[in-house]
């Protein structure tokens, strides 16, 4: 049913540019990292100790610790797939056999339970994260899989998916895991080997929520464990944002695999309500500590914002999902906000501290009292490290989010310096992307090699683009914002097309119904959503008193600052002015930097919403 096809993992490659340097720090730092942290956490002896079959032994981690070591496994596999190195061949092969080890006969694995910490198995849905860490075994075995072609920890995962469905389903033990995930692993699976019964469960694991079968009991309520409402009478995303999201990217596979529109058309309606209604400008999502939860519409605190790491990414993995279903635009629009301004606050400039919540609003003198606030700065690890290791196993495979095929053609959704190949109905074509973005506007694409028949190169225009523009041979034509501009023909190697941009600075109004930003403007450059850091501003400007004059707005290129960056210059005007004073000296001008980068010099006060004189009228 999907009215676009991903391109095979190998077809896309990242050759440098922004995303390229984001994607070998991650490699060079980020996952070397991550091996040592789990080391030390010990959460591979979680599955020696149950392997060897050691009575009593100690457990490490919290109960979902088997899940954190598969997600960064998988971050291995989709890295080992890039570059066929041999440390990343030798983790994915001594560590799937250890994984494979500590498993039962019967296809059960999971070394909370088998350590001992609960008398019996699925005792606690709601919380002990047995099918959740299933299912991250299983996304972990396919992306291995599909980048190496081994198949040990596949033949693990397939045997922990057959137990599931001899255990859970109609006439059977009835419930789910109170942190959806295993739904997109089932459908994956189902995908990778063709066997419909995974594919069956996945959907039966999305329609049995909202049936009170999970534990009603808890002060965070059903709606903590995507339990209070059917999927399917959903309106738009409550309760814990991560769990929530990921349910609903785990449905929309459902819906595409098995041709469900009704579930499809309420899934869409439900994502258009998150985005309006319970999203920051940010792409963050998420707005109350308590649960960890989306909070009621426009409920959008600046200074307390969660907007937990993990919930971006998932929203990441929902709108590609729905991107691949429908085709629409802005499904790419949102995974754009979301990488650039909500998903990389989250890992430092060097790849070795994390945001787990990510404020849009640090004050003066705040106290971080908690390891995840963003006042105390980025953490190098968390006892929960699920912030950490979603992150890896994203920026491992960033590059799958840059293009599709269709019938009619190639379509490019983010923008990246990348070679392109897609085996369209045609034939195959070859396509380089060349850019500075997401500094610079200008992308080129040059046809390295194309089928002699037609066929169509669809770009995406940002909803933001206003004035953009596309050049094909001396051809200049109109884009128009979000959509996609479409050029159809019969092409010959060595032509260019080249869609340009505009990255002029704007304002941003904050939402009436929003009362922590009525009366604000927040800065946006291009995708980039700005800040203001108290470390970039002169000693007048005092971050927690600003009033910005909402009709200027200025930029430079400041080559000293994180290797060049362009700075965005805002007017800020006094809150008193003395009416009995001749002319004053006007305030110095603020300086806004990309969001993504705070915090990488010092933890000092940061806004991204500025009250506004009298904004936009």
């Amino acid at each position: 049913m999907a009215a676009l096809t991903p391109l095979p993992l190998a077809a896309i490659e990242l050759t440098g540019g922004f995303l390229g340097r984001l994607q070998q720090a991650n490699s060079a730092m980020s996952i070397p990292r991550g091996a040592d942290h789990l080391e030390r956490q010990k959460a591979w002896v979680n599955f020696d100790n149950v392997a060897a079959g050691v009575a009593d032994a100690e457990y490490h981690g919290p109960c979902f610790e088997d899940g954190e070591a598969y997600k960064w496994l998988e971050a291995v596999a989709w890295d080992a797939g890039r570059t066929n190195d041999p440390q990343l061949l030798e983790w994915l092969s001594s560590y799937s056999r250890r994984i494979a080890a500590a498993q039962d006969d019967d296809g059960y694995l999971n070394t909370f339970v088998q350590s001992g910490q609960r008398a019996g198995r699925y005792e606690r849905l709601a919380w002990d994260h047995e099918i959740f860490n299933a299912g991250a075994l299983i996304q972990s075995a396919v992306a291995q899989f599909r980048a190496t072609g081994l198949t040990g920890l596949l033949e693990t995962a397939t045997r922990t998916a057959d137990h599931l469905d001899r255990t859970f389903g109609p006439g059977k033990q009835e419930g789910t895991c109170g942190h959806p995930l295993i739904e997109m692993a089932l459908v994956e699976l189902y995908r990778t080997t063709g066997d419909s019964r995974y594919l069956d469960l996945a959907r039966y694991f999305v329609d049995v929520r909202g049936h009170d079968l999970l534990d009603p009991t808890h002060a965070y309520g059903d709606a903590y464990h995507s339990d209070r409402v059917p999927v399917r009478d959903t309106i738009v995303p409550e309760g814990h944002a991560v769990r929530a999201v990921y349910l609903a990217a785990g449905a929309t596979d459902v819906a595409i695999e098995t041709g469900d529109l009704q579930l499809l058309d309420q899934l869409r309606s439900q994502w258009q309500n998150m985005v309006d209604q319970k999203m920051y400008v940010t792409g963050g999502l998420g707005s109350r500590w308590e649960g960890e939860a989306f909070g009621d519409p426009y409920e959008l605190p600046s200074d307390r914002a969660y907007a937990e790491t993990c919930a971006a990414i998932a929203g990441m993995q929902w709108s590609w999902r729905l991107l691949l279903a429908t085709g629409e635009g802005k499904y790419a629009d949102l995974i754009e906000r979301q990488l650039y301004n909500a998903v990389l606050p989250g890992v430092s400039l060097d790849g070795d501290s994390y945001f787990y919540a990510n404020a849009l609003q640090v004050r003066a003198g705040a106290v971080a009292t908690d390891t995840r606030m963003a006042a105390g700065g980025r953490q190098h690890w968390f006892g929960c490290s699920c912030c950490p290791t979603n992150l890896m196993r994203t920026l491992g495979s960033l590059h799958t989010y840059l293009a599709s095929s269709s019938e009619d053609g190639l379509q490019i959704h983010q923008f990246a310096s990348a070679t392109i190949q897609a085996d369209l109905p045609v034939g195959q074509a070859v396509v380089t992307m060349e850019t500075a973005y997401p500094w610079s506007g200008r992308v080129t694409l040059t046809i390295q090699d194309s089928p002699r028949a037609s066929w169509g190169l669809r770009l995406r225009v940002p909803a933001w683009a206003t004035g953009a523009t596309l050049q094909v041979g001396e051809s200049t034509l109109a884009a128009e914002p979000g959509t996609y501009v479409h050029v159809e023909k019969s092409w010959t190697p060595g032509e260019t097309v080249v869609l340009d941009l505009p990255l002029t600075p704007r304002f941003t109004a904050g939402h009436h119904r929003s009362d922590s930003t009525r009366g604000c403007v927040a800065i946006e450059r291009g995708p980039l959503v700005y800040a203001v850091e108290q470390v970039d501003q002169a000693d007048a400007v005092v971050v927690d008193d600003l009033l910005i004059d909402p009709t200027i707005l200025e930029e430079e290129y400041d080559e000293e600052l994180f290797g060049g960056v362009p700075v965005v210059i805002a007017r800020t005007i006094p809150r008193q002015p003395d009416p009995t004073a001749g002319d004053q000296v006007p305030l110095p001008p603020v300086r806004a930097i990309p969001y993504f980068m705070w915090a990488n010099r010092e933890v000092g006060p940061m806004r991204v919403w500025l009250p506004a004189s009298n904004p936009f009228g």
